[in-house]
């Protein structure tokens, strides 16, 4: 019987495959991507590497000059962003052909939407598909919202299937530690670990309110959530700046501080609130967008509960989304976003 699956899509090794397809001579080699290509240049590091590199320890965000000592066979290669450009538009193109929903989330995925009876079956459609018309491999996560999926694709790497959904999460995940959940990382973990909750299962035991208490009345309720296996389940087709305004910056050097970066959050949430308020407009949703060194890019939104236009509550709203990353890597880009309310609502 059909009913609605979410897909995550997920290129294998992308930066490196593209190169990969321009230097078919290096397949089954360690090789490097990042910067100039030269190792020995300060503060550049990686953007990526073959999985042959990976078996050494090299990985990306790593600095060239210890991917150097620690591989010191790899082939270094320039990073070249508007080849990686061309190359995701062009598997984008080929999942929005599909009759499928399609959210871009990054060059290398997106989250895909379907109603179908077989998942497996549309998935290995999606991976042929791209295959054939990219020559690129990807990974596919079936799950019943986001969160599953984006788990389930790393599992099912490389250029596989895996299925999570609720029936099968406390199996695949009650045992693993909480940072293996989509939107925990190290130091939450440390911090959870703290409290005794070690593994995915002590987190979806807990009392939310405790956790409240302890990460504050957003974050700790979310990480029970996600614990429970749940998430977002929509699928957003259009671009998340088409139906509202956004300001964003990039910053001369990365910011690794907290408090700086919810101070650029605030700044730029006033900044739309002001557009809004200008613009005689209402605002539905907020977006933020992080920009992680060196090409991460993620983004997190919030449905409001009534349309405004008002700063205090768009820069409140701002800062509870921005408290659902975790911010463990430097910043280079941040931006708000608001979706508009039509025009005659």
């Amino acid at each position: 019987m059909a009913r609605s699956w979410i897909l995550h899509v997920d290129l294998d090794q992308f930066i490196a495959a593209v190169e990969l397809l321009r230097h078919p001579e290096l397949r089954g080699r360690p090789v490097v991507v990042g910067g100039s290509g030269d190792p020995t240049a300060p503060r550049t590091v990686a953007a990526t590497a073959t999985y042959e590199a990976r078996e050494h320890g090299v990985h990306s965000g790593m600095p060239l000059r210890t991917a150097l000592r620690r591989c010191p066979d790899a082939v270094f290669l320039p990073s070249d962003p508007p080849a990686y450009e061309a190359a995701s538009e062009r598997v984008m193109a080929v999942l929005r052909e599909l009759p499928v929903l399609v959210e871009v989330w990054g060059w290398d995925e997106a989250f895909v939407g379907a109603t179908v009876d077989d998942p497996e079956a549309l998935a290995a459609g999606l991976r042929a598909a791209v295959l054939d018309r990219t020559a690129l491999s990807c990974s596919v996560g079936i799950g019943d919202n986001k969160h599953q999926a984006k788990l389930a694709s790393a599992f099912a790497k490389p250029g596989g299937i895996f299925r999570l959904t609720g029936e099968n999460w406390a199996e695949v995940m009650n045992d693993r530690p909480t940072d293996a959940l989509w939107g925990i990382g190290a130091r939450t973990a440390k911090k959870l670990a703290g409290l005794g909750l070690r593994t995915v299962a002590d987190l979806a035991a807990a009392d939310p309110a405790e956790l409240a208490r302890a990460f504050g009345p957003v974050n700790g309720p979310w990480y029970h959530y996600l614990a429970l296996g749940r998430g977002e389940a929509e699928v957003v087709t259009t671009p998340w700046v088409a139906r509202g305004h956004s300001r964003e910056t990039t910053f001369a050097r990365d910011l690794t501080d907290r408090d700086a970066v919810a101070a650029q959050v605030a700044e730029l949430a006033g900044q739309v609130a002001s557009d809004a308020a200008a613009a005689g407009r209402l605002c539905a949703r907020v977006t933020v967008k992080v920009r992680f060194t060196p090409f991460l890019t993620r983004t997190r939104q919030s449905t409001l509960p009534v349309a405004t236009a008002d700063a205090r509550v768009l820069t409140e709203a701002a800062l509870a989304v921005l408290g659902r990353f975790d911010l463990d890597r430097p910043v280079r880009l941040l931006g708000v976003a608001v979706e508009y309310t039509p025009p005659e609502a």
